[in-house]
């Protein structure tokens, strides 16, 4: 049985004598009390419970009402009701075949914030209230980020919207002074520019596009944000592309350090899917879901020991193992990557440093911060070329043994965590492929 679609708790109304008598009947003031407005499924339309009395016209000078109730039903009844819950409604010159300038102030559920909605509803479409055009302007204050579970800052999104309610389209701004990702800590300025089309009755959202700026840094987002057929909540799918964007804004995201474990300029392209809470995981870090790839040039650790490590590495590689010196000679990181349950898995992970390039597999954990990469480095030197000393002259009759094409490969490993890790020979290897 579908609900009448409008119910009032208390109705007080204020007219001449002659209004009365008028026809449209006018109104001066209209006072309502738990005013609450089904809108029923697109399925079932058509179908609400109307009165057999005949409709009479009526023309409103105002009306005001206090805590009322927008109830958007879904099709399939196992499906939460879409609410909006209205502290404040004003509307004036409500008549029969026009709009109505109306102001209103409304509680967004998730994320919990105040929003202050002007502008013109109507006319209303009784064979089919989801048609109904409006058009408003809108601010939306205070939102609290932290009741999705795994990020937190408190968002302000200004903005416009249009159309019929089914099919509004959307443009504003979105501020978030202190938006952080709990695996990282660190707040940072979030800005969005955004362009979308939003189905008013069910909240489901297609993005087109969605300009962020991170930072530094700016990101353009693709795709839907929309009501999965199981579990609460919203799902983010997205296609995520940013150039000449700075590493260090994303890592600060994710890693707890007191600063990005590198800093450098970033091109990126990747699928981005956010599952609903109850799929897979309470937290972001352990729900997101990314694929695609990333090239990284101008790189350069902010951590002396792996400086020291990289340089080490590169004065090796070029048969001069007592040379010191103090540059940074790690060129571009690229390769491919996917995230899933808190861990990135890298794929065709790539870098050359003076004298040397390297190549591995592997995975990273965000949380744990635990290494393990396991690959091949080439190398222009011989391999008794990159020692000193007695192992020097014991390495030269098996020189010939890892030289292949010009160079010296050998296979290679990094292990350990993040604050420290450690590079190592890894001749037993068991998923090695051979050279």
């Amino acid at each position: 049985l579908v609900p009448p679609l409008i119910e009032i708790s208390e109705f007080s109304a204020t007219a001449s004598l002659a209004g009365l008598f008028e026809r449209p009947v006018h109104l001066h003031l209209v006072h309502l009390k738990g005013l609450t407005i089904h809108f029923p499924p697109k399925e079932q339309r058509g179908k609400t419970i109307n009165s057999k009395t005949k409709d009479v016209p009526i023309l409103i000078d105002e009306l005001v009402s206090d805590n009322a109730e927008l109830d958007m039903l879904p099709g399939n009844p196992d499906k939460p009701i879409h609410q909006f819950l209205i502290h404040q409604l004003v509307m004036h010159h409500i008549g029969r075949g026009r709009p109505a300038p109306f102001e209103a102030y409304l509680k967004n559920a998730a994320p919990p914030g105040e929003i202050h909605v002007q502008g013109d509803f109507g006319p209303w479409h009784p064979e089919d209230p989801r048609t109904t055009p409006v058009s408003a302007d809108y601010t939306f204050s205070d939102a609290d980020l932290s009741v999705f579970k795994g990020i937190s800052g408190i968002l302000s999104s200004t903005g416009k919207f249009g159309g019929p309610l089914e099919n509004l389209q959307v443009e504003g701004q979105t501020t978030t002074p202190d938006f952080a990702v709990t695996s990282g800590g660190h707040p940072m300025m979030l800005k969005t520019e955004f362009s979308a089309t939003v189905d008013g009755t069910n909240g489901d959202t297609l993005l087109h596009p969605v300009v962020a700026r991170l930072g530094g840094s700016t990101l353009i987002c693709n795709g839907s944000v929309f009501r999965p057929p199981t579990g609460k909540g919203k799902e983010v799918l997205l296609e995520v592309t940013a150039q000449n964007a700075r590493i260090q804004d994303m890592l600060l995201l994710a890693v707890p350090t007191p600063k990005s474990p590198m800093t450098g300029v970033v091109n990126l392209k990747t699928k981005f899917d956010l599952p609903v809470a109850s799929q897979g995981g309470g937290e972001v870090v352990d729900r997101l879901k990314l694929k695609g790839q990333f090239g990284i040039a101008e790189v350069s650790f902010t951590d002396r020991g792996v400086r020291e490590k990289v340089e080490n590495l590169s004065d090796r590689a070029q048969g001069r193992p007592n040379d010191q010196h103090e540059d940074d000679p790690l060129s571009q990181l690229r390769g491919d990557f996917t995230l899933g349950g808190g861990t990135i898995t890298l794929r065709n992970l790539g870098f050359s440093v003076a004298g040397a390039s390297v190549h591995l597999d592997g995975t990273y954990g965000l949380r744990s911060g635990a290494l393990d990469f396991h690959g091949t480095a080439k190398f222009q030197a011989k391999p008794s070329q990159m020692i000193t000393g007695f192992k020097s002259t014991l390495l030269k009759p098996f020189d010939h043994f890892f030289r292949k094409n010009g160079v010296t490969e050998i296979p290679i490993k990094v292990t350990g965590k993040r604050e420290h890790p450690s590079f190592g020979l890894d001749f037993h290897h068991k998923n090695r492929s051979p050279s």
